[in-house]
């Protein structure tokens, strides 16, 4: 397995640190002090890809990087995203052009950079065509406050429309053991294409370490709550998974979220995973999953026992669903 990989001109280690669950998403966050301590171990620790959007923490996310991770900007490949973010409190999905450009200006100075090496189009507003919202985009490229655009939650159909407009860098979408649908057609076009997929989620939102075992113990405000496969009964249908997956990483010699994250970066060198945690010592055993060595058929099997076929319940809730436009099975 490659150690780096590509995302158009840039090179990054095929594990980088999803940002989110800092500023966002998961419950109470953490201090201060322990978000800069996780940035910072993730730095020394060889991360350099830090992934980040507008809308977590409302703008708070990317203050915190800013903040944090400035004063070695040149140490690291820096991606945020637009088109997604908080508008008076309530989060808002707008394509326009001028939104975009104004979303990116704000993002520049909260993030402390002149310059965003990867930005995406969060979500894709279908109330404007993805060639005008790519367009936007093309324009921050040749101003030079972008260096490459990606997309999120996309389907290939999309991916391609967009990428007659300039060329997409990176596609980012959830892919893990449980969450398959970008085998459908997208990790294909992105082969098709040269686009990086970065993938969001890739230990199931925390299921594939095995170590969420009762979906009460959540935060009032955690966004799985309001997702199908952590409703009670759905999650006491999926907790035999687990079982398996706890089998083929001891017989490897590892943990079950490095086995998820192995068998996730040999589906394809174009592949990078960007788990997201709070915790330094999940993050160092994330990054040694890039290293180990994992016998091709406990991989193979590991996908056997952890698939579309063997997952209880859909990702999203149908109202999510509606503002995606990724394949589903």
């Amino acid at each position: 397995m490659s150690i780096q990989r590509n995302i158009a001109s840039l090179r990054v280690s095929p594990i980088g640190l999803g940002c989110m669950n800092l500023s966002h998403a998961y419950g109470t966050p953490p201090d201060a002090r322990q978000a800069e301590a996780v940035l910072l171990g993730a730095l020394d620790a060889g991360v350099d890809f830090f992934d980040t959007a507008a809308l977590y923490g409302f703008g708070a996310n990317e203050t915190l990087v800013g903040k944090v991770l400035g004063p070695h900007r040149q140490r690291f490949t820096l991606a945020s995203k637009c088109g997604m973010q908080g508008v008076d409190g309530v989060r808002v999905i707008d394509g326009r052009p001028a939104t975009l450009k104004a979303t990116c200006e704000a993002s520049l100075q909260r993030l402390n950079t002149d310059v965003i090496d990867l930005y995406y189009l969060h979500r894709w507003d279908k109330n404007v065509p993805i060639e005008d919202s790519v367009g936007a985009l093309a324009g921050l490229v040749q101003e030079g406050k972008i260096r490459h655009i990606g997309l999120s939650e996309v389907s290939a159909a999309t991916l391609r429309r967009a990428h007659a407009v300039h060329p997409i860098a990176a596609l980012q979408t959830e892919y893990s053991l449980w969450t398959r649908n970008p085998e459908i057609a997208v990790l294909q076009a992105c082969r098709d294409l040269g686009t990086a997929f970065v993938a969001f989620s890739p230990l199931g939102r925390g299921f594939l370490t095995g170590t969420l075992r009762d979906v009460g113990t959540l935060a009032a405000k955690d966004i799985r709550r309001a997702m199908p496969r952590f409703e009670p009964a759905n999650y006491a249908a999926n907790l035999p998974l687990l079982k398996p997956l706890q089998a083929l990483a001891d017989k490897a010699g590892c943990t079950p979220a490095q086995l998820a994250l192995a068998w996730l970066l040999a589906q394809g060198e174009h592949i990078i995973a960007i788990p997201g945690t709070t915790q330094l010592h999940h993050l160092q055993e994330d990054l040694h999953a890039a290293h180990i060595q994992i016998d091709a058929d406990i991989l193979r099997r590991a996908g056997e026992a952890i698939n579309q076929h063997t997952v209880t319940a859909p990702r999203y809730a149908a109202a999510t669903q509606t503002e995606i436009d990724t394949e589903e099975f």
